[in-house]
């Protein structure tokens, strides 16, 4: 099995979510994100940044700071 960590980037500062991640999903403008033992946590307006697969970590950016 596959267990990431989920961290939130804003203004160049890292914050860690949540460890161990099992489960991601996309409502809206918000993720949630969950593990196998804690209550699931969601995140508003954010999106996903990138996913570092070999590192096991996905990073997390408020909705705002998205440059399309």
């Amino acid at each position: 099995m596959c267990q990431m960590s989920v961290v939130y980037e804003k203004n160049g500062t890292t914050k860690t979510v949540m460890e161990n991640v099992t489960f991601l999903e996309a409502e809206g403008d918000d993720i949630r994100v969950s593990t196998l033992f804690e209550e699931p946590k969601v995140i508003a307006a954010a999106y996903v940044k990138k996913i570092d697969f070999m590192g096991g970590k996905v990073t997390l950016a408020p909705l705002g700071e998205k440059n399309v």
